[in-house]
């Protein structure tokens, strides 16, 4: 599995144990594949605007909501590629866009407005930087991943995420991981990635498990707590 630049699928999320996982996970082998990149550490940048209007507005579960994100795989430097990623999810479908960059050029970008690329994908980052001037760095997001696909269908996916952690200070993908706990103990975010529907064999897995979807967003569980912290009201958190 390489690294794709453009998604249109489905993410379908489960807050499980890690008995359930463990269950999972066994009962799924005979189907699926790690990952090539199957055990990774992932660390991200959330940007908002000065009132928080993006993850705001995806609070309320519009029909259409957008958001942009810089990503590494493990603590970045200056010179490490990393993902610039514009994600927009429409009618329950998510449609992601994403450039693979140096954390300079990124920082040039951002900070600087430097030309990164006359492609579409930087286009429409550029589109959406302009929509959003006033577009700052909030909130940093790391979390250790676990991903598999589906032996015979790579656009099937699997992933347990763990140790979810946030802050808003030292928003940068190299200053390390560290930060305040999301899940609580013992809990595990399971996402189902899907360009069509659930195998049925995952389906009788989910079902023996009685194991239900929910509806969690890592950044805004870190958005909650950070107006819960700071004695802000006027938010709804599911």
């Amino acid at each position: 599995m390489e690294y794709q630049n453009i998604f249109k699928r489905y993410e379908i999320k489960y807050l499980i144990t890690k008995s359930q996982q463990m269950m999972i996970k066994e009962k799924m082998r005979e189907y699926t594949t790690p990952d090539r990149y199957g055990k990774s550490t992932i660390c991200n940048v959330y940007f908002d605007t000065p009132d928080y209007r993006l993850i705001r507005r995806s609070l309320e579960k519009p029909v259409y909501k957008e958001k942009l994100r810089i990503r590494s795989y493990g603590v970045a430097t200056l010179d490490s590629n990393v993902f610039m990623e514009l994600k927009k999810k429409y009618k329950g479908v998510v449609y992601k866009r994403r450039m693979n960059l140096s954390e300079r050029e990124i920082i040039e970008y951002i900070c600087e407005g430097k030309k990164i690329s006359d492609c579409q994908v930087a286009r429409e980052i550029d589109y959406f930087m302009n929509q959003y001037p006033e577009l700052h760095p909030k909130v940093h997001l790391s979390y250790d991943r676990e991903a598999f696909y589906q032996s015979d269908d790579p656009n099937f996916r699997i992933t347990f995420d763990e140790n979810i952690l946030w802050r808003d200070y030292d928003l940068s993908l190299c200053k390390g991981i560290y930060g305040n706990p999301i899940l609580k103990k013992g809990q595990v975010l399971m996402e189902l990635k899907t360009g069509s529907s659930i195998p049925l064999w995952m389906t009788q897995i989910l079902t023996e498990g009685r194991i239900y979807r929910t509806s969690f967003s890592k950044y805004g569980n870190a958005y909650c707590e950070l107006m819960t912290n700071n004695h802000l009201g006027g938010v709804y958190c599911a």
